[in-house]
């Protein structure tokens, strides 16, 4: 079994996986990092989305080989929790203020995808977001709330003027 070196959600880790071990499989069954979902294993739907040393990718579409050496970022990496409290990224607090969210099965890959997003230049405008996403699938919310989510959100992260719509004035 090959011996993989990556470093997820900021922690170095080495592991042994069989060579046709998804990345998704690494994930929830040796870490037990079980943000990621399993949706349809044919990488439309985008449930299983992570980010592969700074781009989103299909984790159920990736063997863990391709990721050896590289840096893996899921969903658990966007909160921070210390003592008492839990510190919430902005593209969370987005999607709850936006009810981006319904039965939660999409939420983590869109996140993740979101968050690439902002880091890709994507323009936090309804248009371009929608295309952006077009990878992930949502079947409960219509989308509304996504986009208004993620535009907020990206615009957040960038340190932009939040607009008196976004900011729920």
């Amino acid at each position: 079994m090959p011996r993989l070196a990556l470093t997820i959600n900021g922690q170095p880790q080495a592991l042994d996986a069989a060579a046709n071990t998804l990345l998704l499989d690494l994930l929830r069954e040796h870490l037990q990092l079980t943000g990621s979902h399993r949706g349809c294993d044919t990488a439309q739907c985008g449930a299983c989305t992570v980010r592969l040393n700074g781009k989103a990718v299909k984790a159920c579409n990736v063997l863990a080989l391709q990721a050896d050496g590289g840096e893996v970022q899921t969903v658990e990496s966007l909160s921070s929790q210390t003592n008492d409290s839990k510190t919430w990224h902005p593209m969370q607090i987005a999607f709850s203020k936006h009810h981006g969210l319904q039965c939660g099965f999409c939420t983590p890959g869109m996140l993740m995808r979101a968050c690439a997003m902002a880091d890709e230049g994507v323009p936090a405008e309804d248009g371009a977001v929608r295309k952006a996403l077009a990878g992930n699938l949502c079947r409960c919310t219509g989308y509304e709330g996504i986009v208004g989510a993620v535009c907020e959100g990206m615009r957040r992260m960038r340190g932009e003027p939040i607009e008196a719509a976004d900011a729920g004035l």
